[in-house]
């Protein structure tokens, strides 16, 4: 089994890796403070092709067929220089619950109408799945669309939804038979202009500050059949597959971010003196760079092992919530650690350590919580 990387997958994330360094890390500190989603540095992206990575090459994207290793080491690079965690966090969202779906099983008029647009940045989408009742439990779910001459009525509220204030289109899921569980709910491409539909304003929230969250309103809101994504009743599992890709995505950013941590943390406690010695020097703190490097590599090889069972075409329902579980929860306890490794200075906000911390933890809780991975991991062990 070979693990090294190809000439042009390490050229491919470094192009990433320098691209965020030099384009993507003006203004954080202030952003993060006031909330303000960067729809500059969102172009940006969309120019130098990020948004590309996640579409055939026919609607604008970067290959005729998705690469998902590629598209994850892209993302790690990304990670790794963009210090605002928010922005590929974002454009992972978009990529992998809305551009894949319909790149995959939207129409031919779908994908014409919608993904060059996405791909271009001309036009941002949100991924609707979550409601006051329905979070964890999808089942729960109390949006309907109800069947109508020409097309569907919907009906309802989303919640917690990334990019919801600024999205020009969101891919809405909704139940169209209450009596088929989840083989009753459906998919529907709406424009956040159509006649019944509302959004809220931007959500304050503990971290992921530059990205925007909010709530998306339905009342007898009309969606024309064309606008189905998929068979009615597919929207289960249209959800599920883009989910397995969406960890990678998202994940994969939050890697590069681990990577830079370390490196940051090692050449801090190098430097740092007390006592007349480098405080790399003391056990407790050598045994925090140690266990950085651990979990960094772990979550790797977890990561890069998904990808590669995804671009082999097979189910990797298994092992993305191992990875899910993995990742997000070294993150957290990396972030954590590169605090105790730069002490006060760590904890201050304007020397921008801590931010990546209160940026950790919302992985714990979205694209499914660690508890919901620990029960998916266990119910698939045969528990």
């Amino acid at each position: 089994m070979n693990f090294s990387l190809t000439k042009e997958q390490l050229q491919l994330k470094q192009s990433f890796s320098e691209f965020a360094k030099k384009e993507l890390n003006s203004s954080i500190f202030k952003r993060d403070k006031t909330l303000l989603f960067s729809r500059e540095d969102w172009q940006k992206c969309a120019d130098f092709g990020v948004l590309s990575i996640a579409v055939s090459a026919e609607y604008g994207g970067r290959k005729n067929k998705l690469d998902l290793l590629d598209a994850t080491i892209a993302m790690e690079g990304l990670g790794y220089s963009c210090r605002d965690n928010g922005l590929p966090f974002a454009m992972s969202a978009q990529m992998w619950t809305v551009q894949l779906p319909i790149n995959q099983f939207g129409t031919d008029e779908q994908k014409k109408k919608y993904l060059p647009d996405l791909v271009s940045g001309k036009k941002i989408a949100c991924h609707a799945l979550t409601e006051p009742n329905a979070g964890s439990d999808v089942f729960s779910m109390q949006t309907t669309a109800t069947k109508v001459e020409g097309g569907y009525i919907l009906n309802g509220e989303k919640c917690l939804i990334t990019l919801a204030p600024v999205a020009d289109l969101a891919l809405i899921f909704a139940i169209t038979n209450s009596k088929l569980g989840k083989w009753g709910i459906s998919a529907f491409i709406v424009e956040t202009s159509a006649l019944g539909f509302s959004v809220s304003t931007n959500k304050e929230k503990m971290g992921l500050r530059t990205v925007p969250i909010g709530s998306l309103y339905f009342k007898d809101c009309f969606v024309p059949e064309e606008n189905r994504l998929g068979k009615e009743g597919a929207g289960w599992s249209i959800t599920n597959h883009s989910l397995e890709h969406d960890r990678c995505s998202i994940l994969a950013s939050q890697l590069g971010a681990m990577e830079y941590q370390l490196e940051q943390s090692i050449a801090f406690v190098k430097k740092r003196k007390q006592f007349g010695k480098s405080v790399g020097e003391f056990q407790s703190v050598s045994n925090r760079i140690a266990d950085m490097k651990l979990r960094l590599e772990t979550s790797r090889l977890l990561l890069y092992n998904v990808a590669w069972i995804k671009d082999q075409g097979k189910v990797a329902m298994l092992e993305s919530a191992l990875l899910k579980l993995q990742l997000s929860e070294s993150y957290v306890a990396s972030s954590l650690d590169t605090i105790r490794n730069h002490g006060g200075y760590g904890y201050l906000s304007e020397n921008e350590v801590e931010r990546d911390l209160r940026d950790a933890v919302g992985g714990v809780i979205y694209a499914g919580t660690s508890d919901i991975q620990r029960n998916i991991i266990a119910k698939l062990l045969g528990l």
